[in-house]
């Protein structure tokens, strides 16, 4: 077991309920559509119920797209440089970018609501709330800032993450999720600690450590790689998925093979583990399915994956190369089609 954990002394006292439905198996996935891009996409969100789509890129755009007709994104607006994170709540959408900013923007009227400068380092993502009334946003000056969509205003600075590594190097927060009821927030920085946060006093909950996911070259380099990079709720909000990569030997390159740990957070254990055998390179992003019969995992090195587990089972489902680095997906409410975004890349897939 390489997981630590700590226990805060006030535990949760309420979980969602897992929603009863049946989703399509992974077996079924299918990509339908595959468009080209000449910049590196790190965020996606799409309008539910619609092909339209927002995009936020590496030429500092972010851009409006219609995937059901001919694939020409139109830039909305621009940041000071990449655009890593976008997120929608209604006609409300945030971007954020390593500019340290995050615009909300009015996606009927096209204009812009405001800006602020919310964080003092790099952006690294941005999400809303179950409810859609909020915003988080995680960056590299180790807060998670939670937002009011409406009013703009900062509701809470959390503060749970060290921003130094063990060996005085700058750390980096690159991960955050809401539980699907909204009581719960999680955060996870690069040498592996995990936060998890009540939203609405924002305290602490429960910390534990994922140390396996975070690399130090100590004799050539005196460098580091890896980190937890995505984070997820199971729908009933009792467990969480952690996602990064294994140990690298050439911190180099993205050659650690890809990494997930589910834990039972209240508890304090680790309830499934799934070291990679197929690929290689971080798991960027994590999505359950509605009925948790599934959690996939997508990121990449060179070509990129989608990964399904079936969490109760430990065992993986399905591994499907992308062909090109995954950064962002979007996952529709029923999980009938995913929208993948990275290199170069928007793919669109449907399940069942």
């Amino acid at each position: 077991m390489v997981s630590i954990f700590r226990y805060c002394n006030t535990p949760p006292t309420h979980h969602s309920k897992s929603i009863a439905m049946k989703t399509p198996s992974p077996d079924s996935l299918k990509q339908i559509k595959d468009f080209s891009r000449s910049v590196i996409t790190f965020g996606v969100a799409r309008v539910p119920g619609t092909e339209r789509v927002f995009l936020g890129s590496s030429d500092f755009a972010v851009s409006e797209a219609d995937l059901a007709g001919k694939f020409e994104p139109k830039e909305l607006y621009r940041h000071e440089s990449y655009v890593t994170g976008v997120a929608l709540s209604g006609t409300t959408l945030v971007s954020g970018g390593y500019d340290g900013k995050l615009v909300f923007w009015d996606t009927e009227k096209k204009t812009k609501i405001r800006t602020l400068d919310a964080h003092t380092k790099w952006i690294r993502q941005v999400i809303v709330s179950p409810d859609g009334k909020q915003f988080a946003s995680v960056a590299d000056d180790m807060a998670c800032k939670i937002w009011d969509v409406a009013s703009g205003k900062m509701i809470h600075d959390l503060r749970g993450h060290k921003e130094k590594t063990p060996n005085n190097f700058t750390s980096m927060l690159y991960a955050v999720t809401y539980s699907s009821d909204g009581k719960f927030l999680a955060t996870g920085d690069k040498v592996g600690h995990v936060v998890v946060w009540n939203v609405t006093t924002g305290k602490e909950e429960a910390t534990f450590e994922v140390p396996v996911m975070y690399t130090w070259d100590k004799t050539q380099r005196l460098h580091s790689i890896g980190g937890i990079r995505s984070l997820a709720f199971s729908p009933d909000g009792k467990q969480l998925a952690v996602g990064g990569m294994g140990k690298v030997g050439n911190i180099d390159h993205l050659e650690g093979k890809t990494r997930v740990e589910v834990f039972d957070w209240k508890a304090g254990k680790q309830t499934a583990e799934f070291a990679g055998d197929k690929f290689s390179g971080l798991v960027n992003r994590l999505a359950w399915a509605p009925d948790a019969s599934w959690l996939l995992a997508a990121g990449g090195g060179a070509e990129g994956f989608f990964q399904f587990y079936d969490v109760a089972a430990k065992k993986v489902l399905k591994q499907e190369k992308m062909g090109t680095f995954i950064h962002d997906i979007s996952v529709t409410p029923t999980a009938d089609q995913i929208t993948a975004v990275g290199h170069n890349k928007v793919l669109v897939f449907k399940l069942g």
